[in-house]
């Protein structure tokens, strides 16, 4: 169809291009006089002069004016003639003599007609340009209705369902039409919809086997974690000791914090961390100690006195992450840890200074990434999600944590906001 329509207008321009050019070359040259005609006059005029029919007119196609010797007008065959010789010679008309018994008693005029001739002309001109335009126009609809339903509409209909696609609505099938242009790239596109459609299927089934798999897990932990819960009660009774039993109530604060992450894990996953709850609470930033301490089961923290204020937080959470700092320095620096606290801004600027290596300069803008391990971690074990969790939770509470290293070890700030900050 698009040859056709470009075949079409080809010939199209080539026809009006060729009459433009004929009537245009017509135009430039004036057609020869008729002389014969224009000598049947000149010698009827000569046969009827002196008698009446002089002044009747000679048929034939051409116009003609008489004049006598003196230049008087004697007839003429039609209104509007030149009626003078100088008025002949203005529009180009030539004065025939008229000659009878060997005397030249008057002139004959034959009418030019190169004014009406370029009249009909410029009319022919007008009407072949008309015709031209039209025709133009017509194929020119022809191929705005051929591209509308060859190109636009299709192209429509793909935006539409690149859109669909895009929103993730993928139970909206492209319709398969070979006749456009795009019937082949419909076909392919539509394909990729199924295909996507399937990925999706697939990966909500892998997602939900997941789920299931760490549901079962947690189901599995919960009960060695609750039999060990009871056993440190029991052994709590029976403790003999303050060491003792100051030893069996961390471990059963720790049997619990265990069950607490398993329930939270029981309920998302961590591609679902809005899902876990965060519920801030107005403490005394007293209970930063007992955070700590519940953290530090190797006796390796020193604590600086904590300023007295209220804090804003979610206390559960907030030993989630002390315990992963300190459990990250004892892992990856092996020293001890010396804890200052400061009032800063509205926040209550918590920092855990160990004295290891450090972290690469380069890589402390990932740092806080999902998954992120860092060249020295290589011999570790870990998942590189500690400190991601610790940052999500921090800004869950609307603090803060950032990370940098310092001479002669690394350090871990913790921003905890002071109530009415929030």
């Amino acid at each position: 169809m698009l040859r056709k329509l470009l075949g079409a207008f080809a010939a199209a321009a080539a026809v009006i291009g060729i009459s433009l050019f004929v009537l245009l070359t017509s135009l430039q040259e004036n057609a020869p006089p008729d002389r014969v005609a224009i000598n049947g006059i000149v010698k009827q005029t000569e046969r009827n002069w002196g008698t009446p029919e002089l002044f009747q007119r000679i048929p034939g196609p051409l116009e003609y004016a008489v004049l006598d010797q003196d230049g008087k007008l004697l007839f003429q065959s039609k209104a509007g003639l030149s009626r003078s010789v100088n008025e002949a010679l203005k529009n180009r008309e030539t004065p025939m003599d008229l000659t009878v018994d060997g005397q030249v008693v008057g002139k004959v005029i034959v009418h030019n007609d190169d004014r009406d001739v370029f009249s009909r002309w410029k009319r022919q001109f007008a009407l072949a340009s008309g015709a031209a335009i039209l025709l133009l126009l017509l194929l020119g609809l022809l191929y705005i209705s051929y591209l509308n339903r060859m190109i636009i509409r299709p192209f429509g209909r793909m935006q539409r369902f690149a859109r669909h696609i895009a929103r993730g609505e993928l139970d909206f099938p492209l319709e398969m039409d070979r006749d456009h242009l795009f019937g082949a790239f419909t076909e392919s596109f539509d394909i990729m919809r199924e295909e996507l459609a399937a990925a999706r299927r697939n990966e909500y089934l892998a997602n939900k086997s997941k789920k299931e798999l760490v549901a079962g897990l947690s189901h599995d932990i919960k009960t060695p974690v609750a039999s060990i819960k009871a056993i440190t009660e029991l052994l709590q009774v029976s403790a003999v000791g303050e060491k003792t039993g100051r030893q069996l109530g961390m471990l059963y604060s720790k049997a619990d914090q265990i069950d607490r992450l398993v329930t939270d894990m029981f309920h998302s996953t961590l591609e679902e961390l809005n899902e876990l709850q965060v519920k801030i609470t107005e403490e005394n930033s007293s209970l930063l100690k007992l955070l700590i301490a519940n953290a530090d089961y190797s006796g390796i923290v020193s604590v600086c006195p904590v300023p007295e204020c209220i804090i804003a937080i979610d206390a559960v959470r907030l030993q989630q992450v002390v315990d992963n700092i300190v459990h990250n320095a004892r892992k990856y620096a092996g020293t001890g840890i010396d804890i200052a606290f400061f009032i800063r801004e509205g926040y209550l600027e918590m920092e855990l200074a160990d004295y290891g290596a450090g972290v690469p300069e380069e890589e402390l803008p990932f740092l806080f990434n999902k998954y992120f391990r860092g060249s020295r971690s290589e011999h570790q074990s870990g998942a590189g999600l500690g400190l991601y969790l610790s940052r999500h939770l921090m800004r869950r509470m609307h603090g803060e944590i950032e990370g940098f290293n310092r001479p002669g070890g690394f350090t871990v700030r913790l921003h905890i906001p002071l109530a009415g900050k929030v």
